[in-house]
Formats: C-alpha cells, sequence, structure tokens
C-alpha cells in the first residue's frame, strides 16, 4: 500500500515490489498515483501466489480508510517491518 503526497492510500500487488515501487515514483505505473506524487511505501504483504495476493488486494480495497492506517500501523509495529521495502 502506498500513501500519496495528499493523504490517499492506494492499494495494488506485485511480483517485483521494488520494481512497481520505482515505476510509481516515476510516474510510469497508475494516473492515479502519478497525479499524486511522491509516493511512500506504507505496507507490504508478502504473499506466496499471485491469486492470494488478488484476494488480499481486494479485501484491503474493501476497508474503510480506518481499518487500512490500523493495518499500516500493525504492521509497522512487527518486527518483520523493516524500511518499507
Amino acid at each position: 500500500m502506498l500513501r500519496c503526497r495528499d493523504g490517499s492510500l492506494y492499494t495494488g500487488w506485485s511480483t517485483d515490489v521494488e520494481r512497481r515501487l520505482a515505476s510509481h515514483r516515476t510516474g510510469n505505473a497508475s494516473k492515479y498515483t502519478a497525479s499524486r506524487l511522491p509516493v511512500e511505501l506504507v505496507y507490504v504483504a508478502p504473499l506466496a501466489h499471485a491469486a492470494a495476493a488478488r484476494r488480499e488486494e481486494a479485501r484491503i480495497k474493501s476497508l474503510d480508510r480506518a481499518a487500512k492506517l490500523a493495518l499500516i500501523a500493525s504492521a509497522r509495529r512487527s518486527p518483520r517491518w523493516e524500511d518499507g521495502t
């Protein structure tokens, strides 16, 4: 999940998070984030399969903003969270 300049949250999935983040940061990944640069990676959920990633993306997109912020906060408290990459 990305936090955009305007504070909005963007949710997506990728097989290569670093590549996708770089694309977002240059404005080449989506129209939504291109108009809201810069973006910051605030949540990552490593999953084994693309199908699981798509399901998790849909689940997160169905959450309200407060639940998304709680998810981000809980991940940041996790020892697995490094610097968001």
